[in-house]
């Protein structure tokens, strides 16, 4: 029986253009399908079915076009038969073509750029938090395909609190993150958890693209629009979400704004903050620096020698969430970045960077957060 590839599911991206079968085993030719009105795409997720013992090649052939080429050197696909653990693939990249290759065990076996979040998973996430003491669910409105933006709030303390991930849907990494901090501020036995309710407001969107994450999107929503660029004048017609969201901002205040991405090239975990924006102050950029530093003693899986380049005096990109948060509110505002690769400095031979590190990493996050919480 011949094998086959499928793509029609939540979250799901691939275009098969052939199969064949060689002397080594099955071999296709895949390619990764843009997002819906957009020019973007790195993301994959599909099924390889009937290939049990069998050598398989699988070519993905648009990789010198995609949005991050440089994110493939170095990269390994992730590859499961349970749907729960995802391991690194036989992964190379050449001429513009990343190849996988695999000999399943199961007759079926998923294939996706990083470990998948499903909306399903999302709504799972949703309907436990929503039931745990103290913790208020709100749907802030629809978005463009008529998804609900969510937003879980704990906590009674006056510093306002926002940590809201997955603006990028195909930085699944994010919302794995989301789910580790919502176990840890959720647990009543956890000091951390308790201190930070006490003192704080805590506000989470786990989902900030339900939208790109249904359709398979690597960066934008259904309008094929990447909401990091929206939050300057977000709009209901082409950024509800943003819209949505920093209206919610505006109604509370912000102190505290932690934004949750993935990066395809970087091998590190790093943030990124809001120099360059006009109004900033001393105040604000050592606070950020304290965090930074504290949370690269507190954990080995973070670090501050790699990152972007800091916005010169004046510069500051004020479309892009944490320059607008930091701007707007005064607050002390970041962008965390995981890596879609490994860590480097702790690399994982049988995982890479993976769900349960980026839950683990959430939860260094809070308690670093926690012992700066009176400061802010």
């Amino acid at each position: 029986m011949s094998i086959s590839i499928s793509s029609a599911f939540d979250s799901s991206n691939i275009r098969v253009l052939s199969i064949t079968d060689t002397a080594s085993g099955p071999r296709a030719e895949l390619e990764i399908v843009t997002d819906h009105q957009s020019d973007f795409y790195q993301w994959f997720h599909f099924r390889l079915a009937n290939a049990a013992g069998q050598d398989v090649e699988l070519a993905i052939v648009n990789g010198a076009r995609s949005a991050y080429p440089d994110g493939w050197p170095g990269y390994c696909a992730r590859v499961s038969e349970d749907r729960e653990n995802w391991f690194l693939a036989d992964t190379s990249y050449a001429d513009g073509t990343l190849t996988i290759r695999l000999t399943p065990d199961s007759n079926a076996v998923w294939i996706a750029y990083f470990a998948p979040y499903s909306m399903e998973r999302h709504h799972d996430l949703i309907a436990w938090a929503a039931g745990q003491p103290g913790v208020v669910h709100r749907e802030l409105g629809l978005t463009l395909d008529g998804q609900p933006m969510d937003m879980l709030t704990l906590g009674d303390g006056p510093r306002q609190v926002w940590l809201y991930a997955r603006q990028h849907p195909g930085e699944t990494m994010a919302q794995w993150w989301m789910e580790g901090a919502l176990e840890r501020l959720c647990d009543e036995e956890d000091a951390v958890a308790r201190l930070l309710r006490q003192k704080a407001t805590i506000h989470l969107v786990p989902n900030m693209n339900p939208d790109g994450s249904r359709r398979g999107h690597l960066r934008t929503n259904a309008a094929g629009v990447n909401l990091n660029r929206e939050w300057h004048e977000p709009s209901a017609e082409r950024s509800p979400e943003v819209l949505l969201v920093r209206n919610a901002m505006d109604e509370s205040g912000v102190h505290f704004a932690m934004d949750v991405h993935g990066d395809e090239a970087i091998p590190a975990v790093f943030i990124a903050g809001f120099d360059g924006i006009p109004s900033i102050t001393e105040r604000q950029s050592q606070l950020y620096h304290r965090y930074r530093d504290t949370l690269a003693q507190r954990t080995p899986d973070f670090q501050t020698r790699l990152g972007y380049p800091v916005a010169g005096a004046g510069k500051a990109n004020l479309s892009m969430s944490t320059n607008q948060v930091a701007e707007r509110f005064g607050a002390v505002a970041m962008t965390l970045e995981m890596p879609f690769k490994d860590n480097d400095d702790l690399p994982d031979a049988d995982y890479g960077w993976s769900p349960a590190r980026s839950m683990q990493l959430a939860k260094d996050c809070l308690a670093v957060l926690a012992e700066m919480i009176d400061d802010l």
